[in-house]
This record gives structure tokens, sequence and C-alpha cells, in this order.
């Protein structure tokens, strides 16, 4: 028995009420990011993220500005596919007071220290991503990014509520074109975007103290098509809501079923498993070449992300829609715990 349709939401509504409660008139997913997520109250649950991660040819790179209400944590880091030569910085600023997470999806955002400098300027649909960091694994990195977000195309926009006082908003933008460079040390990498694109995901909540979430994502060119890939589990688990969908050309197919992630969490290294739950809608096997592990365990607060780079394949079967056959897909696959 698949599980119901989800609302639509297609006006811009706010995520909170007065009192910094989830708005019941939020609750659903939009194509656009029409949900201002005005947080307030709830002192030390609030998490405000800005996730970026951009696939190149030569090479992965991610940007993160987050906020987690007693901490602005940001953190770069970097991914040679062939020499699988891997470099992350994570810099913590206490209190965070100066670091402002915007309540739009696409709004500029930035965080300045001597040891990180993160700059995602947004204007007239395009994220202008600066990043200089003095010492990078001992040597100078800068990227210059243009990330155009094209006017027409979908993006998934999903309210998650577990309930009143708790809940999720998340916006994921895929296969958004990417041109620029990276430059890291002597090597130079160049971003084209007709073929290299970038992944945007945001997030603001209000997150119980201990959170375990599945994603799954892509976002390439698949023979003549811009394909995005997203799926979501666990975190999700029967609140009738659910972050899966497709994205074919810059239009959105939600998946209103949940998906299953199965892995082995004790060797992420061997294939994982996505599948809908009820249908046979989506059916993919992810094969790992990379494992990234991010731990911060710091007395009350502790996380670990185990984050596989790799490669998907499948079929994901649209309901009034083509049947995508999945051959070598790269992209992502998580298991995130959280206590926070």
């Amino acid at each position: 028995m698949p599980q119901h349709a989800e609302k639509e939401i297609t006006e811009p509504t706010l995520l909170c009420d007065e009192k910094g409660n989830l708005n019941p008139k939020a609750i659903g997913f939009a194509k656009k990011p029409l949900i201002e997520s005005n947080l307030k109250g709830h002192y030390m649950r609030k998490k405000k993220w800005n996730y970026w991660c951009v696939f190149g040819d030569e090479i992965l790179f991610s940007a993160t500005i987050s906020h987690l209400d007693y901490a602005a944590v940001c953190f770069v880091y970097f991914l040679n596919y062939e020499t699988q030569r891997y470099v992350e910085k994570t810099v913590t600023i206490p209190l965070g007071n100066k670091v402002k997470m915007p309540t739009h999806v696409l709004e500029s955002v930035q965080v300045h220290s001597k040891e990180m400098s993160i700059q995602l300027l947004y204007m007239q649909n395009e994220t202008h991503m600066t990043i200089t960091i003095p010492d990078f694994d001992g040597e100078l990195l800068h990227a210059d990014l243009h990330i155009s977000h094209p006017p027409e195309d979908d993006s998934l926009n999903v309210v998650i509520p577990w309930n009143r006082t708790q809940f999720q908003f998340t916006a994921k933008h895929h296969i958004l074109p990417t041109k620029g460079f990276v430059k890291f040390g002597e090597a130079r990498y160049a971003f084209q975007d007709e073929d290299n694109y970038a992944v945007l995901d945001y997030g603001r909540g209000i997150w119980p103290r201990q959170a375990n979430w599945n994603w799954g994502f892509a976002s390439q060119r698949v023979g003549t098509r811009r394909i995005g890939l997203n799926f979501g589990g666990k975190w999700t688990d029967g609140t009738g809501m659910t972050e899966n969908a497709i994205i074919i050309d810059g239009k959105l197919t939600k998946i209103h079923e949940d998906v299953l992630f199965d892995y082995n969490p004790t060797n992420f290294m061997l294939p994982w498993h996505v599948k809908s739950k009820f249908t046979h809608e989506v059916n993919l096997t992810f094969t790992p070449f990379f494992h990234r592990v991010a731990k911060t365990d710091i007395k009350l607060i502790s996380s670990e992300v185990n984050q596989m780079m790799g490669y998907y394949n499948g079929i994901i079967r649209l309901e009034n829609g083509p049947t995508l056959y999945i051959r070598e897909m790269l992209g992502c696959i998580e298991e995130h715990k959280a206590k926070w």
C-alpha cells in the first residue's frame, strides 16, 4: 500500500508561527524555495546549515557554513577521485555571534576567520562562491566558483514535521551548473557549467537531542539530460513526508514513498541498496570508492558522519513518467548520527 500524496505548497509560507512553533500550513513540499525559515526561541535546539557539494571532472569540492545555536561550525573538504588525496578542514566559532544565517534559501551567507574565509554571495540567479584557506594541508586553497540557479528549474523544498515544536525545513537544490576553478597548492582544477554541477543542502529546524539519518544524492549529466537524485531515510520515517525526488532537466518528480537504505554499518565500503518501501519505483545499488569520516565529540555534543563517494546503478520507474536507467552515476551516500 503506497503512501499518500504529500501536499504541494505553491505560495510563500512562513515555517513558524509567532511563538516559534511549526506553522501547520508549512507542512508539505514545494518545487520552488517558497518557505521562509523564521526560526526563533527554542534555545540550543535550532540547527541551521548551508552545505554545498560540487562535482568536478577531477575533484569533489564541498563547503559548509552551519550554526548549531551554541557555535558556528564551518568546514571545507576536497577529494581527488583518482589519487584519492583527501583534505578536510573545520573551524568552530564558539557562540558564532557574527555568523548570520539567512531565512531564505537563496540568500547570501559568509564567514571570515584567520583560518578560513567562505563567501557565498547570491545575486541574479547565481551564487558566487569564494573560499580562501591559507593552510589547507600545508598549502593555499583558493576557490572561485559561479553556481547558477536556472530560474525555470524546480528544486526540492520539504518541511518534515516531527511535532509542533520539533521540525525541519530542508531544501535540496540539484544540477546547478558550475563554472570557475579551485586552486590547491600548484594544482588548478577547472569547472565547466555544461558538465559540472553543484548541490545545495539548506537546512533550518528545531531538532531533537538525538538524530539519525541517511542521505543519498547525485547531480550529473546522463546522456543529453541533467539528472538529480535525492533520497533520505530514517529521520523522515512516520512523518508522512519524504525528501525523495528525481529532477530531470529541471523538472521535479516527487516520490511520496519512503525509501529504505540497506547497508552494512560495520563496513560502509560494501555496496549500499536504496529501494522504495512498497513499490518497485526505486531500485538502486551504490558502490563506494571512497569513505569520508567526520567525527566530533566534545562531551555534550557528538556527531559522526560516514559519507561515501561512489556510483549509482539501477532503475527508477517513475509513476506517470519515464523509466530511468542509471549507469555509473557519480554521487554520495551517508549515515549521520548526531547528539546535539
